[in-house]
């Protein structure tokens, strides 16, 4: 059986093994554990039950990524995200006056709305429609984006009323914990230890003395708050449209970027640049936004954290089943099991970040039609917090500046549209 799977996930292949890709679900879980603590706090301003969502993010987040690893066989871990949660809260529930079945209602229509741009074949031909050094420019960007998060979570950059940003205190505990923890795990990088980002950051979390706390207790008699309770006739009748495209715009090109990131990382590109299995990620995309919202929870996505179980050596689809079910155990001991410090995750961030980096020399800086939106797709990543916005601000530049360049005949069809459908977004749609 083991040598069945091993070959299922072509181990052989991908260079990988069973403790390499073990090691790495173990990695992606702990960078990515948060979710479980932060989105039953951001959704229970929406009025929702806080133990009811624990337990709908563990199951969520924990049958999402097997599928995801089982099926579709890519190292992507996923759960509820960040961001899309806020939005169900402060903008639609909250904002807008939605009661929240009703706001799960929309989330579960934009699920279905994936569902069917990825049958159709749409959605596949998003991801075929985006130019080599746009793939390039968001994983660069990506990796800026969550070195900006590490370094933000240690303390070590603060926000300024002056300047935005400034340094934090480098001398209190977090920031000097996360310097540690930085400094050990970049060197037992250097030195190719294996499992090199997760032992950096269990070191570096028990030097900050984790001990655990407990969170909201979560149970199957809790999830019966939420689960099944989204109201889809409702927000059919309230003519959510705007909402849902909302949530099915930034889920599509959070997903879009993550994806991007993550493969180029991995080295799962073929040499077309075409992603294998593309369909079946895809699919299991769609299925599990419209599982969270029947559980009782926001948009469920793929993480941009899996690139730290991608960096630690994972490789295949095993990564981000352990990953998964991590999270269902997580679902019976999310009173004990505590959170992992924002500090101790840190380090892992920031260097993933480095790495992702690497990938910024695949863009030809000297052709400027390439370079410009390649640029605007690396800053805006981290600078507006959405892989969305930065990918749409590459995709609009590349083809007004192709355009431009006289060239307009290599713009097809589909890109005109989804130029046109990018940019009615950004003066028309709510944001995200």
């Amino acid at each position: 059986m083991r040598k069945r799977l091993a070959e299922y996930f072509d181990f052989a292949g991908l260079g990988t093994n069973w403790r390499t890709e073990i090691l790495a679900g173990c990695t992606t879980f702990l960078t990515m554990a948060y979710i479980i603590f932060v989105n039953p706090s951001v959704l229970a301003a929406a009025g929702m039950p806080a133990a009811a969502v624990t337990a709908a993010t563990c199951l969520a987040a924990g049958l999402a990524s097997i599928l995801m690893g089982a099926v579709a066989r890519y190292p992507l871990a996923m759960a509820p995200g960040m961001g899309l949660n806020a939005y169900f809260t402060y903008a639609v529930v909250q904002g807008m006056g939605v009661p929240w079945p009703t706001a799960l209602g929309a989330v579960f229509l934009s699920g279905a709305a994936f569902l069917l741009l990825t049958l159709t074949g749409l959605r596949r031909r998003l991801v075929e429609a985006v130019p080599p050094s746009l793939y390039a420019a968001v994983a660069a960007g990506i990796g800026l984006f969550l070195a900006f998060i590490g370094l933000k979570n240690a303390g070590i950059i603060v926000a300024h009323p002056a300047t935005m940003l400034a340094l934090g205190q480098l001398t209190a505990p977090g920031p000097a914990t996360a310097l540690g923890g930085l400094l050990l795990t970049a060197v037992l990088l250097v030195r190719r230890v294996p499992g090199a980002t997760l032992v950096g950051l269990l070191a570096t979390a028990l030097l900050a003395g984790w001990s655990g706390r407990p969170g909201p207790e979560a149970s199957f008699t809790a999830i019966t708050a939420t689960a099944g309770h989204l109201d889809i006739a409702g927000a059919l009748r309230l003519g959510l449209f705007e909402i849902i495209f909302a949530f099915l715009f930034v889920d599509l090109f959070d997903n879009l970027g993550t994806l991007l990131a993550v493969s180029k990382r991995a080295r799962l590109v073929d040499p077309a640049g075409r992603i294998p299995r593309v369909d079946r990620i895809l699919f299991t995309d769609s299925l599990a936004t419209m599982g969270g919202a029947l559980l009782g929870t926001s948009t469920v996505v793929s993480y941009i954290e899996s690139a730290s179980g991608v960096a630690a050596g994972g490789r295949s689809g095993v990564a981000a089943i352990v990953a998964g079910l991590l999270f269902l155990a997580s679902f019976f001991l999310a009173p004990w099991l505590g959170t992992v410090p924002p500090y101790a995750t840190a380090p892992a961030l920031i260097l993933v970040g480095a790495l992702l980096m690497t990938h910024a020399a695949e863009v030809d800086w000297d052709n400027l039609a390439t370079a410009i939106p390649a640029f605007l797709t690396l800053a805006a990543i981290p600078l507006t917090f959405s892989i969305a916005t930065g990918l749409a601000f590459g995709l609009i530049a590349h083809t007004l500046l192709t355009i431009a360049a006289g060239r307009a005949r290599e713009v097809s069809p589909f890109l005109y549209r989804l130029t046109a459908v990018l940019l009615a977004r950004f003066f028309w749609a709510p944001v995200a």
